[in-house]
């Protein structure tokens, strides 16, 4: 990836598309070498490699449904000690998802479905990724809320994030990324510039409802 794109993988379920960021958060082992700010990913821990910039928002939004909204941010700078710093970054969630700022004392897991895909984000975030991972992140949502979370992701790219999303809704995946791959089964069998895939008739046949 280059720096600040928007990448995105598409596929069918089982592609591997999921395993693929897993690997790369260092939430399942892998062998081969993933290369990430000049180190094999493969030999650091998941909790170093967020310290490298790399956050990741997983697929069901993994939120601590336990914890509050406040601890639930907190927990995505556990790894950093710059409170200044950290003060400003939770300002910035409040500016991108208003809703967190209003539920900050509720426990998370008594969130709706789009709030809690806010939270998870905004707990990426929070730990100051160069590199954000993004699975699912309008999975079961309304489309309202769906068109607000891919504004979301426009704009924290625009902000310098580099963006890695996976996402079943290919069309609006497409729209946003400067670049996309098509996993079938573990292997890439199709990429170019979003755009480019967004027109393709094997993806529009495969992908996107053949229309």
């Amino acid at each position: 990836m280059n720096k600040g794109e928007v990448v995105s993988l598409i596929g069918a379920n089982g592609a591997g598309k999921t395993t693929t960021l897993r690997a790369l958060s260092g939430m399942i082992p892998f062998s081969g070498g993933i290369e990430f700010q000049g180190q094999n990913l493969a030999k650091v821990p998941s909790h170093q490699i967020v310290r490298l910039g790399l956050a990741h928002s997983p697929e069901g939004r993994g939120v601590f449904p336990n914890l509050t909204v406040a601890e639930n941010l907190q927990m995505g700078a556990f790894s950093r000690k710059d409170k200044a710093e950290i003060a400003r970054n939770l300002e910035h969630c409040y500016e991108l998802f208003p809703r967190m700022k209003e539920r900050l004392k509720q426990k998370a897991g008594t969130l709706s479905g789009g709030e809690q895909q806010m939270l998870a984000i905004s707990r990426a975030l929070m730990a100051q990724p160069t590199l954000l991972l993004l699975d699912e992140p309008s999975l079961g949502l309304a489309p309202l809320i769906v068109a607000q979370i891919f504004e979301i992701i426009k704009k924290v790219n625009k902000e310098g994030v580099t963006i890695l999303l996976v996402e079943q809704n290919a069309r609006m995946a497409l729209k946003v990324s400067n670049r996309a791959y098509v996993v079938e089964t573990g292997k890439i069998t199709l990429s170019g510039k979003g755009s480019e895939l967004l027109n393709d008739p094997r993806v529009v046949a495969s992908y996107l409802g053949g229309h």
